[in-house]
């Protein structure tokens, strides 16, 4: 090992120690932080920012990087060469203070969020939005600077390197061409199918237990991580200690129980990833696409199979104290409606709420849309894809994603990206171990955690997105495998 890659090793590990705090400090503000900590919270997580920034661009790494390139490394030293260039190049595309600046103005944003979606305040959260983009689009224009691509493109680049606009288009298109008629034949075939709904209400103390016991189910390390409650849910943390979230309500359970399913799936991605690279870029997740893809294997692909619904019936009506049948959870977790609030919605429905913010995304960068003018984009969109109507619901509207309060456009595109991956990754296993139904029946799901941890929770970012879909899949990311599954479990196609 040359002693300039030792040392970007060594300065890549004090780098991960700072994040690692900086992780911690999002998961309190967002489940314990009163709401008076907001002010100096901002300014601490900007000053941390900051420094961590001031990390990524000290002046000898280029040189360093360039001369370990030059030294007889293995092929993982040679990846984690690789991705700390990249994460110099994107943090040399920024200055210190708009990092400062643009943290501080996101955490801002999304503590008085937090409040100002509950009353439905459009009008006091606007200006707060107002003043994030302005600064994601000075970011943009930055990158665009330094990397010759277009402002968006290097907002999706952060979140799925080598993604562009422009192979989005491609990839949605299929989705965006089928979608409309496939929910229609979906909820035609549903109409004739009525079960009662489930009566509540169902106490949070039951329900967060189902959750804990469904965590252990899936593999989640408790040694390793927690589960605690947030006004949006989210996976934080860090691969050694996870810090996982969810929301909970008292008149219907599936909401925060495919919330924890969803969430453990990134959790096992992040507890599974490489341990002799932790600290180190290579030892990251590889995009959050892929990160979405986990998440979403967990939720979609094995959490509303009907094998898997079966299997945890007896886990629900023991801390419910009710005696559901498996076909009547079935029905109820499979019912395609179109409705207001994207982590609330079934996989069929979900990918127009994400087109839906990848267009706003793109207008709000090349300055096609104002924040302003959002509400009424938001409603047209709606109408056009779901047939819902949002006008004056804000809160249940262009509000209620946490995501743009912290200034991160270019995200929501890798959610559908990663329901992509999932489909294919599916597929791929099925063809070594077998039906996933099966697999389920058979009490085989280490095995299908082993199959994901070989193909991607090891491989971290040892490989670049494409290359680890080839390897795990035998081919590149194809929509086709979404609309397959959508249409054999939802039309028996």
């Amino acid at each position: 090992m040359s002693n300039h890659y030792l040392a970007l090793k060594q300065h890549f590990t004090q780098i991960s120690h700072f994040e690692h705090f900086s992780a911690l400090g999002d998961w309190d503000q967002a489940t314990m932080m009163p709401m008076g900590g907001s002010e100096g919270r901002s300014d601490a997580m900007a000053t941390l920012a900051g420094h961590i920034h001031g990390m990524k661009t000290a002046s000898w790494l280029a040189d360093f990087i360039d001369a370990a390139a030059t030294e007889s490394l293995t092929a993982l030293e040679q990846a984690n060469l690789r991705e700390m260039k990249r994460a110099v190049m994107q943090a040399n595309a920024l200055p210190t203070e708009l990092v400062e600046a643009k943290t501080k103005a996101a955490y801002r944003c999304e503590n008085a969020w937090r409040e100002q979606r509950k009353h439905n305040d459009w009008q006091g959260f606007k200006p707060n939005l107002e003043a994030v983009m302005a600064l994601v689009r000075e970011e943009a224009a930055h990158r665009a600077a330094a990397t010759g691509l277009s402002p968006y493109d290097t907002l999706l680049d952060k979140f799925e390197p080598g993604i562009t606009s422009a192979r989005l288009d491609d990839i949605f298109r299929p989705l965006r061409g089928e979608l409309p008629d496939l929910i229609r034949r979906v909820r035609d075939r549903q109409a004739s199918e009525q079960m009662a709904p489930l009566e509540g209400p169902f106490p949070i103390a039951a329900q967060e237990a189902i959750g804990r016991e469904l965590m252990q189910l899936l593999g989640f390390d408790f040694n390793q991580g927690r589960l605690d409650v947030s006004s949006h849910p989210f996976c934080g943390g860090v691969p050694g200690d996870v810090r996982l979230t969810t929301r909970y309500s008292e008149q219907e359970f599936a909401g925060a129980l495919l919330g924890v399913i969803h969430e453990t799936g990134h959790a096992r991605y992040e507890q599974g990833l490489p341990l002799a690279l932790r600290g180190q870029p290579a030892g990251a997740a590889r995009s959050m696409g892929i990160h979405e893809s986990q998440s979403l294997f967990f939720e979609m692909q094995l959490g509303e199979s009907p094998a898997f619904i079966d299997k945890i019936t007896p886990i629900i009506n023991r801390h419910l104290h009710k005696s559901f049948s498996a076909a009547e959870l079935t029905y109820h977790y499979s019912r395609v409606k179109p409705g207001l609030i994207r982590v609330d919605a079934d996989e069929v429905t979900y990918p127009c709420h994400i087109l839906l913010r990848f267009e706003a995304e793109k207008a709000l960068l090349d300055g096609s849309l104002s924040v302003a003018d959002l509400p009424d984009f938001w409603s047209s969109q709606m109408s056009s894809l779901l047939g819902i109507n949002t006008d004056g619901d804000y809160r249940n509207g262009c509000m209620q994603d946490i995501h743009w309060t912290l200034g991160e456009l270019g995200y929501f595109p890798s959610y559908t990206l990663g329901a992509m991956y999932a489909a294919q990754l599916r597929a791929a296993m099925e063809q070594q171990l077998g039906p996933l139904e099966e697999l389920i029946r058979q009490n085989r799901l280490a095995e299908v955690f082993g199959w994901l941890e070989t193909h991607i929770w090891s491989q971290g970012s040892i490989k670049g997105t494409d290359q680890l879909i080839q390897a795990a899949t035998g081919e590149s990311l194809s929509g086709q495998y979404l609309l397959s599954h959508l249409k054999r479990r939802y039309l028996g196609e």
